[in-house]
């Protein structure tokens, strides 16, 4: 198996090897002052909420959703991954597709849109039912799973869809307001981003826990993406007239 997989990894390893370049213009390293600047622009701030809503819901759901299919529905360990593998599929995937549409339409309007599609699938989640207990200690197969599952697939697919696409819309704007600090950027955005992952993640863990059930995390879930909403109403006139305008993309 090891051996499957070694080939393509040296293969890619010997391409990158061959067509990296470094960057044409010599770059002044950042400093740490770069870094309290940059945590003190509100705009940042914004970037990392986004974030932490979208990467980190995506990463929060992937690492949880095993868990919560075995344990709500009763399925099968290699039923339940199957399923998580899928939807986890479809969020990665879209990400680009999330970057092209905010380059048609605007960042904004993609995210306001995405976040409206994620506070929907997971207040729906939030109100599905626990499903029956298999009738054999290892769980329901995919063959064998009831109804409601996919019921809960269709949801979970369609949010993480969004989450993913969500991604690349804020990746979209962040270059047009920070070009000359992108890469300091990209880590604070993507710490972020990281952080959400866990904090979400412990939030399904804390709803089994104090509650018997994971409705109250994924409402948490949807009031987040609601947060996003708001967020965006707020400063989107002030984006678009200020370094938006100037920026000769779509905001």
């Amino acid at each position: 198996m090891f051996g499957v997989l070694l080939v393509p990894m040296l293969g890619i390893l010997a391409y990158y090897a061959y067509a990296v370049k470094d960057a044409p213009m010599q770059r002044k390293p950042p400093q740490l002052a770069t870094y309290a600047k940059l945590l003190g622009n509100s705009d940042t701030l914004m970037f990392m909420l986004f974030y932490f809503i979208t990467f980190g819901g995506f990463v929060g759901l992937a690492n949880t959703l095993p868990l919560y299919f075995t344990v709500q529905y009763h399925l099968s360990p290699v039923a339940a991954g199957l399923l998580v593998s899928l939807i986890v599929a479809l969020g990665s995937g879209f990400r680009p597709v999330g970057g092209a549409i905010a380059d048609r339409i605007g960042g904004v309007r993609t995210l306001t849109l995405l976040f409206g599609v994620v506070l929907v699938a997971y207040g729906l989640i939030a109100l599905l039912p626990p499903g029956a207990i298999a009738a054999h200690a290892a769980g329901f197969s995919l063959a064998t799973m009831p109804g409601m599952v996919w019921l809960a697939v269709l949801l979970f697919s369609v949010g993480v869809l969004a989450l993913g696409m969500g991604n690349g819309a804020v990746f979209q704007l962040i270059p047009l307001r920070f070009g000359r600090d992108i890469g300091v950027m990209t880590g604070l955005v993507g710490c972020a981003g990281g952080l959400g992952g866990f904090f979400l993640a412990k939030t399904l863990g804390l709803s089994k826990g104090m509650t018997g059930g994971f409705g109250a995390g994924f409402l948490f879930f949807a009031v987040l993406a609601g947060l996003g909403c708001l967020g965006l109403f707020i400063v989107k006139s002030t984006w678009r007239s200020t370094w938006g305008a100037t920026s000769g993309a779509r905001v």
